[in-house]
């Protein structure tokens, strides 16, 4: 955000579409959903860790073996308190279109509309949906889906970053050494917040926008 130097008609445009969708009123019908995804490099420690002792914290050798990375998917519906996680190989247009489905197929059943926010990733448009199923599968699928689009370098207007920061700073700042626990560490952290029912309290708001980005506004 703090990188701007010029905000354009079409930047504004989709600023001003997500802030008004965020300002709507939950409607459960028709869900705000959004989404991103990170890698996280497996790193395993070469030497068993100091467990934690009264007064000390754990301590860990500099020294790690490299084993690879994985792919998180992560979704949040902030208004209901709804937070989904999957942990795959890699991100391809394949991995995103079948998460998608999950989501629609297992998660939003009964709704009739599910709006998902998300950046302009090469993956992230319908094509990965009709390089992955049946054309009758992705007119099915994609009857439900609306994808709404953050402006081009602005990414910081996807709730879901708010999710991935928090979830880097309470889940993954540690050594995790191979993909069956990056799962169970994610999969624990996830249901936590889905129990817990964790909120984000969105407050960026249109009004706020105009104030503090007018400046950089050009036509």
């Amino acid at each position: 955000m703090w990188c701007i130097t010029e905000i354009t008609k079409e930047y504004r445009k989709r600023m001003y579409r997500l802030l008004n969708l965020y300002n709507k009123p939950y409607n459960p019908a028709i869900p705000v959903v959004c989404f991103d995804e990170k890698s996280k490099q497996l790193l395993e420690d070469s030497r068993t860790p100091i467990p934690m002792k009264p007064g000390q914290a754990k301590k860990y050798d500099y020294e790690y073996w490299r084993k690879g990375i994985c792919n998180i998917f992560v979704a949040v519906e902030p208004k209901a308190e709804k937070h989904f996680i999957k942990v795959t190989n890699q991100r391809t247009r394949k991995d995103f279109a079948v998460f998608m489905k999950w989501l629609i197929d297992k998660k939003y059943r009964q709704a009739k509309k599910v709006m998902i926010v998300l950046d302009n990733l090469n993956t992230h448009f319908q094509k990965s949906f009709y390089e992955t199923f049946s054309r009758q599968e992705c007119g099915r699928l994609l009857k439900k889906i609306k994808f709404v689009y953050t402006p081009k370098h602005a990414s910081w207007l996807n709730m879901a970053e708010i999710e991935i920061n928090l979830l880097d700073h309470e889940c993954l700042d540690r050594n995790i050494g191979n993909r069956n626990e990056l799962e169970r560490q994610t999969l624990v952290w996830c249901n936590a917040n889905n129990t817990d029912k964790r909120k984000i309290n969105w407050s960026f708001t249109r009004y706020k926008a105009d104030k503090k980005l007018s400046n950089y506004y050009v036509s």
